[in-house]
């Protein structure tokens, strides 16, 4: 794995020195097309007709200068433009159904389709006033307005995301400030070759489905130096209709509520070569997580240098606070089932309440898993009662089990290196633990080297 990762880290090198070439072209300011920029007059016109024009002109930025706050409907990239929000000016997304497509898929503030060299940059920020999306405040999950009378859009998740890539290529997206989406955040789908770098989302911490990045189906792609602080899933891989390879995230500060590094649930299709680097993770809900439900299999993925911390936030949510949570258990009973192999952890440093979850499933085994200079301190935070295991949405729910430093099943191979666990215990009462936790029918070639647990203070 180690030639690999050097390939990856190598590229990001490569590819953030190529940043600037985007910038070169002329510039075309919204001001100059009648953009008000006084936050209540809408600027859609103004911003896309620069836009169209800066594409006929071969490319280039088009400017929205500071100070300003520019309302918008959906905002189309073209090939070649480069989105460049001043800092200072903010681009704010409409908080009305009919600002955005008719298609629930294509709900987005800035949305760049079948583009080739696209970008957005400037230092300023793009904000999608979840507020203005609140029905009922709620310190646990606000209850979020619907659009689902299009009939496209079922449930509860029918809000407009805030920036999108779609089918796309030479994505670049550096220094800017995504905030406050009324649902997903940063969203790559099926686009190739994406430099994602010094980006910026902060997510209200009760607005639901508030992702920070998802890579759908994309691949080579590069995330460095971002700082996310989320109510959901930060970091979130998904193979819908089409594999996720050569990802690398590096040099990024992440907080949320939910999973900081979330593999799936979408998961119908290979995951391979994917490198986690240099990642601090504080007062996460989940750590590092991969929940393959749908018959996808991950191959050749490394965690290195991470530092996290990780809690419980409420007893009925998903997620137990474990610093890592690994599952191939199927979504539904007919699913199949995918499995994970040649996975590595290496320099991990944990603090957190609940322990290592590693569960595959009878015919998705988990393979292959290295644990190496892994430093696990677990202490209770709350006061919520433990010896749950969450298993949703799939084969089993919530199961009363012993808190395990580590629960094993359903795996075939497993070497463990250095690894250190530190109990501290204080005076909470209905802590039931155990270091090693495994069913041993569903368990085989483990490799166990210096290995210690101890109670701390």
């Amino acid at each position: 794995m180690a030639a690999p990762r050097l390939i990856l880290l190598a590229a990001v090198a490569v590819q953030l020195l190529l940043l600037p070439a985007a910038r070169s072209g002329r510039v075309f300011s919204v001001a100059d097309y009648g953009a008000a920029g006084d936050g209540s007059r809408y600027d859609t016109a103004a911003i896309q007709t620069a836009v169209d024009a800066c594409a006929a002109a071969g490319g280039g930025r088009v400017l929205l200068p500071a100070p300003g706050d520019y309302l918008t409907a959906t905002i189309y990239l073209r090939s070649g433009v480069v989105l460049e929000v001043a800092r200072g000016a903010r681009l704010l997304g409409g908080t009305r159904q009919q600002d955005y497509p008719r298609e629930s898929d294509r709900w987005y503030i800035v949305l760049a389709e079948n583009t080739t060299g696209a970008g957005i940059t400037g230092g300023g920020e793009i904000n999608g006033q979840s507020g203005a999306f609140v029905v009922t405040p709620s310190e646990k999950k606000n209850i979020m307005v619907s659009w689902n009378g299009t009939g496209d859009c079922k449930g509860d998740e029918c809000r407009p995301r805030l920036v999108g890539f779609i089918d796309s290529k030479d994505v670049r997206i550096r220094d800017i400030t995504l905030s406050q989406p009324a649902y997903w955040c940063l969203h790559l789908v099926r686009c190739d070759n994406s430099v994602v770098h010094n980006v910026s989302i902060f997510g209200d911490w009760n607005t639901p489905n508030n992702d920070g990045i998802d890579i759908t189906d994309s691949n080579n792609t590069v995330i460095s130096d971002c700082h996310i602080d989320t109510g959901d899933d930060a970091l979130c891989p998904k193979s819908l209709k089409g594999p996720v390879y050569n990802l690398t995230a590096t040099n990024c500060w992440i907080r949320t509520k939910s999973c900081a590094i979330k593999f799936g649930s979408w998961s119908s299709f290979n995951f391979k070569s994917l490198v986690f680097d240099n990642i601090t993770i504080v007062d996460s809900h989940r750590g590092l997580g991969m929940q393959i439900r749908d018959g996808g299999n991950v191959s050749d993925v490394v965690f290195s240098n991470i530092r996290m911390s990780t809690r419980y936030y409420h007893p009925s949510w998903w997620g137990r606070a474990e610093p890592i949570y690994i599952t191939t258990c199927p979504r539904y009973p007919n699913s199949k089932e995918g499995t994970i192999s040649n996975v590595q952890f290496i320099n991990i440093t944990s603090v957190s309440e609940n322990g290592v979850f590693l569960a595959g499933s009878k015919h998705g085994l988990l393979r292959n898993l290295k644990f190496k200079n892994i430093d696990l301190t677990y202490k209770r935070w709350t006061n919520y009662t433990g010896g749950l295991y969450d298993y949703r949405p799939g084969c089993e729910k919530m199961v009363k089990h012993r808190t395990g430093g580590m629960m094993l099943e359903h795996i075939s191979g497993l070497e463990i290196d250095n690894v250190r666990m530190r109990w501290s215990r204080g005076s909470l009462k209905g802590w039931d633990v155990n270091p090693i936790l495994f069913r041993p029918s569903t368990i085989d070639n483990l490799s166990f080297h210096d290995w210690q647990s101890v109670d701390i203070q």
